[in-house]
């Protein structure tokens, strides 16, 4: 029950951590637009909810966009991106998450960065 109960808590945070994340979700701003589009591309069955077969979908779709960053700016190879290469890739054009900001219970992701 505590598994299932975690599981479930860990999933309804899912679409705002990741708007924060991307850096789209600041105080309230822009969080329900980017909660709809993640909604429009992740949410096949169109019940307005991601389910777990939808949210392993987002996930999986995150972590090739982390890849691609990576192979594409991760000059050194260490498997993060530097103040110099996350320069790099947006000057390239690309939207990175942000690198290092406190989320929405002012913690740090990992390492402190998001990508």
């Amino acid at each position: 029950m505590k598994t299932k109960t975690l599981i479930l808590a860990l999933a309804s945070l899912s679409i705002p951590a990741i708007a924060l994340a991307e850096g789209e979700c600041k105080k309230g701003k822009g969080c329900e637009d980017h909660r709809e589009r993640i909604l429009e591309k992740f949410d096949t069955d169109g019940d307005g909810e991601l389910s777990e077969t939808e949210k392993e979908a987002m996930k999986a779709a995150m972590k090739e966009r982390r890849e691609e960053l990576l192979s594409k700016y991760d000059a050194d190879g260490d498997g993060e991106l530097s103040k110099e290469e996350r320069k790099a890739a947006k000057d390239a054009g690309e939207k990175l998450p942000p690198h290092g900001k406190k989320g929405p219970r002012g913690k740090k992701g990992p390492k402190g960065d998001a990508l």
